[in-house]
This record gives structure tokens, sequence and C-alpha cells, in this order.
């Protein structure tokens, strides 16, 4: 019994989920998308999925993950590789070119990593299971950023005013900004470079918004 509960406390919700975005990504699908290959429900590894109307945490059932494991093309040994604290097994996050980073399937409805393009970076330990690195090419962020740089974007961390932030809108256009302020209907960012004037964007153009959290400069 005492072991039993020791390795109940080992293993969490997050690592379970986490494990699956990252099997998906690895077969170049969403979440949505590795379901249906599965033959199951396509929302049953939606993010919408994985806690109760109630808030209580619903794990996915044993044949999901066998179905989901088949039809990935891997083994149960890589699954439990990929159950981690955030970073893979090997300390590595998946990395995409940010010039790449407004490519329609690069990532998936929930703004994680997804489709081909990926490469692995070894980074310091990961914020949470969907942390993904973009490379910056080119000048156009600096004197923040340079070209070559390498920026953690984590999307489950909370946002606040001040942080520097990662969004992408509807349109597929990917914008870096230091975040001013935020409403139920718009973003209010502020350009790196502080000669440039602020932009508001409406919350409904909006994909995703996430934070950066670490640069290699």
């Amino acid at each position: 019994m005492v072991r039993q509960a020791k390795a109940q406390r080992m293993l969490t919700h997050d690592q379970i989920w986490g494990a699956l975005d990252r099997l998906a990504a690895r077969a170049g699908l969403s979440p949505s998308g590795l379901a249906k290959r599965a033959g199951l429900d396509p929302t049953t590894f939606n993010k919408s999925k994985r806690v109760t109307s109630d808030g209580r945490e619903r794990w996915p059932s044993t044949e999901s993950i066998a179905k989901a494991l088949t039809a990935a093309g891997s083994s149960i040994d890589t699954f439990v590789k990929l159950i981690g604290d955030g970073a893979g097994a090997d300390g590595s996050i998946p990395l995409l070119g940010f010039a790449q980073a407004g490519a329609s399937g690069s990532f998936d409805e929930s703004g994680f990593p997804s489709g081909k393009g990926w490469t692995d970076i070894a980074l310091p330990t990961a914020e949470d299971s969907h942390t993904f690195a973009l490379e910056i090419s080119g000048d156009a962020l600096a004197p923040a950023y340079r070209d070559g740089d390498v920026i953690l974007v984590s999307p489950d961390t909370p946002i606040r005013k001040g942080h520097r932030v990662v969004v992408k809108t509807k349109a597929g256009d990917v914008t870096v900004a230091t975040l001013k302020r935020r409403t139920a209907k718009a973003l209010e960012l502020q350009s790196l470079d502080p000669t440039q004037p602020e932009r508001t964007m409406a919350i409904s153009d909006v994909a995703w918004i996430a934070r950066i959290m670490w640069a290699s400069q």
C-alpha cells in the first residue's frame, strides 16, 4: 500500500496529458488529430475534456492511450519516457523557427505545437507540459531579441501586465510584444521597440497568447 501511494503521488494528471500532447506532436498531429486517427471521438484528447464541469480531473483511459500509441506507431516504453514535468525525458522541448510560426498547422486550436517542422532542443526545465521554443530570425525584434536567439514560450503560465508575450492572430500573424492591458474585448500591446506606437487587438481576432519565460541571450 505504501508503494502504491508513492507511485500515485509521482504520476500527475498534467504529466499524463502532457505525454499525450507530445505523442501527438511527434506524430505530426494535434491532440484531436491523434484521437481521430486512433478511431476515437475527435474531442477525446481535447483540453476541454480534461476537467469535468464541476472541476474534477478527468484522466484518459488505458484503452484510449493504447489506441493512441498504436495510431502514433509508438510503444508503451516511449509513452513512459514522454511522461515528465514539462520537457521530454531527455530534457528537450519542441523548437520551431519564428518565421514558420505563422504557418498553418504549426499549432493546434489551443496554441500547442502541432504538425511538421518542429525539432527538439535542450533548454532549462519547462514551466508546463506545453512549453515550446521559437528561434528568432532577422533583427526585426532587436534590441530585445536578435537573430539566432531562442525564446521559451509557455501557453499555460498566467499572464499579467508587463509580461512579454507571443500573440498569434486568427489570420496567422505572429507578434512579440509586452502586454499593457487585457480586457474581455481587447489586448493592448506595447512594442518591444519603445519608439513604436502601442497596438490594440480585438480578442475576437486572437487565436492564442502565451508568455515568454526565458531567452538565450
